[in-house]
């Protein structure tokens, strides 16, 4: 007889609580992201979504409870480059070029074996833009410029915080599959979302949360 063997936890929240003028905005939580997993956080405007995923990477501190990476408590400079978050807030550099400003986080956090920057601008549709300013792109470009970032740097755990915003039916179907391909690549993905998700295969784990 044999047994599965359970799937990795990446990522644990034990009893993670943030308050906001000692009102609770979300906790005590309790949850683990597993690799070659997704989870879809939900919840109506208020209940803390975007402030989880900010808690999660440093943004926001946390007033009680734990976070932990592969089992130990979470290092917020041993985990550099293992958790990638994508926000509202898509943090391009306006006066630099998409290509410039993959350029720019392959510095900071390497890249993927078998792909170039230009290569990832390529598979989320921007030939022809690699070169222009941030600036002068469109939201939507400007979006895709921030996902082609997913595709170069090699973390594990991606936050994304409503990724399908900005974007035509066409990217958000290339959003899907980018989140579906990390998952079954072996990475995890944590995303909010209105009810964009859909994947050819299976569904995403949900958490919930509660204004």
């Amino acid at each position: 007889m044999t047994t599965e063997n359970p799937p990795t936890a990446l990522l644990e929240a034990e009893g993670l609580t943030f308050l906001r003028q000692d009102e609770p905005v979300f906790g005590p939580l309790d949850f683990a992201l597993c690799a070659g997993e997704v989870l879809l956080v939900e919840g109506d405007n208020g209940s803390g979504k975007t402030t989880l995923m900010r808690v999660i990477v440093g943004l926001l501190r946390a007033d009680a409870g734990e976070l932990r990476l592969d089992g130990a408590a979470l290092d917020r400079e041993l985990s550099r480059g293992r958790i990638l978050f994508l926000a509202h807030h898509l943090g391009l550099k306006a006066d630099l070029s998409p290509l410039e400003n993959l350029r720019v986080a392959v510095g900071l956090y390497g890249c993927r074996e078998a792909i170039t920057p230009e290569q990832a601008l390529h598979t989320v549709g921007l030939q022809g833009y690699e070169h222009e300013p941030v600036r002068q792109l469109s939201a939507g470009q400007k979006k895709r410029s921030a996902l082609a970032r997913l595709l170069l740097v090699p973390a594990d755990i991606w936050l994304l915080d409503e990724p399908f915003a900005n974007l035509d039916r066409e990217g958000i179907a290339l959003v899907n599959r980018l989140i579906e391909r990390h998952a079954d690549a072996g990475g995890a993905v944590m995303v909010t979302s209105h009810g964009a998700v859909t994947f050819l295969h299976g569904e995403p784990r949900r958490l919930r949360l509660s204004a």
